[in-house]
């Protein structure tokens, strides 16, 4: 089954009780028990439900898993991968990667004790030099957030495959229309559903993806002993979002690819960050590894001023001063002052963000109308 068919069809099948095409909202806490003795599936809705495990199989088919976890967030996900750790413990983390996750594992996980190393993964080869005999996981982001860096995942899985390590792939700036980590080596992909999947700024869900059962069922163990799962209503509008999933992402790249050289080309412009450039790093896996650049992209402005930022900001009237990213709608941000405020200000720096770093999640509006917003902007500096 082809991926456009599989965002309809994949792990679906019509309401074994209704025939129901969608999936049923079950909007219940609880199940009626047959008997005493009889163990059955759905119980209480903490450790099941039958609208999240319709999710849950979608979620198995696009990304070609095999068990697949749906979460209140995409913060509650990285807690349960992180929660698989002991005191101890230490993961190899990308040094650029969204500033949630960055203070989840520094502010949280770091006073139990489980140490995060953040590297440059340009060269994948490079990761090798930190791994010692307490590193359990590597855990990558490709396209970055914000920089949009490119991180060879089937390279990386070769040297977690190695040192016998977990290789976790956060896949939501790519979403499995662009690539399918699991299909390169990885053990768990993790999802913000909120973005992409669900795709219109009405839901916050998280989800993992895994092959090995083993795994899964430890992961599934902290899913149902932590309890943060999410509701019927929320894997309903993420379902529903999934449907539509390949019509917006062409769209989202066409836009994205259509945005990104009119920046490069104007004069206020110093740097935009987008992978399908030929001359941005690590092009060529991009190329072997993502089926299209994607709707993500950052740039900066000349003279580097967080005051012109600010201006641009405050001026866009299409573009949606907003967090998050990934819904139908452009929106635009201040990474340095929204997604990645809680990392320290010198960290950014070392890594690239800079104060007039603005960051775009390029909608499926009209092209035009998105240009000229930006231009219109862009003349106020």
């Amino acid at each position: 089954m082809k991926f456009n068919t599989k965002v309809i069809h994949g792990g679906q099948t019509p309401d074994p009780s209704t025939g129901a095409v969608m999936p049923p909202i079950y909007q219940t806490s609880t199940y009626a028990k047959r008997s005493l003795e009889e163990h059955q599936k759905y119980e209480y809705s903490r450790t099941a439900n039958p609208t999240r495990n319709a999710l849950e199989k979608a979620l198995v088919s696009i990304e070609n898993g095999t068990y697949g976890l749906a979460f209140g967030s995409g913060m509650a996900a990285i807690d349960a991968v992180i929660k698989l750790l002991s005191p101890g413990d230490e993961v190899i983390s990308t040094n650029d990667l969204y500033g949630g996750s960055y203070r989840l594992f520094t502010n949280l996980f770091e006073k139990y004790d489980i140490l995060f190393r953040f590297v440059n993964m340009d060269n994948a080869s490079d990761i090798s030099k930190y791994i010692n005999q307490k590193t359990k996981i590597i855990w990558l982001e490709t396209p970055t957030n914000p920089l949009l860096n490119i991180i060879d995942i089937e390279a990386v899985s070769k040297i977690s495959k190695e040192h016998h390590l977990l290789l976790v792939v956060d896949n939501t700036f790519a979403s499995p229309y662009l690539q399918t980590p699991i299909d390169l080596g990885a053990d768990i992909v993790m999802h913000s559903a909120t973005k992409y999947l669900g795709g219109h700024s009405d839901v916050v869900l998280g989800g993992l993806i895994v092959k090995d059962k083993e795994l899964a069922d430890k992961l599934y163990f902290i899913q149902n002993a932590s309890g943060a799962i999410c509701g019927p209503m929320d894997s309903f509008l993420v379902l529903r979002g999934i449907k539509t999933l390949h019509l917006r992402m062409q769209r989202h790249c066409e836009n994205g690819k259509t945005i990104a050289d009119f920046l490069v080309n104007h004069p206020k412009i110093d740097k935009v960050y987008w992978p399908g450039f030929k001359d941005h790093p690590n092009h060529k896996i991009a190329v072997k590894q993502m089926r299209n650049f994607g709707g993500m992209l950052s740039f900066t402005i000349k003279g580097n001023q967080y005051k012109d930022a600010v201006k641009i900001l405050e001026n866009l009237k299409i573009f949606t001063l907003a967090e998050s990213l990934g819904g139908v709608e452009s929106l635009c941000g201040h990474p340095a002052s929204m997604s990645h405020a809680s990392m320290p200000k010198k960290e950014r720096e070392k890594i690239g963000i800079a104060d007039s770093l603005i960051r775009l999640s390029v909608g499926i509006e009209d092209f035009e109308d998105l240009i000229n917003d930006l231009n219109n902007a862009l003349s106020l500096i």
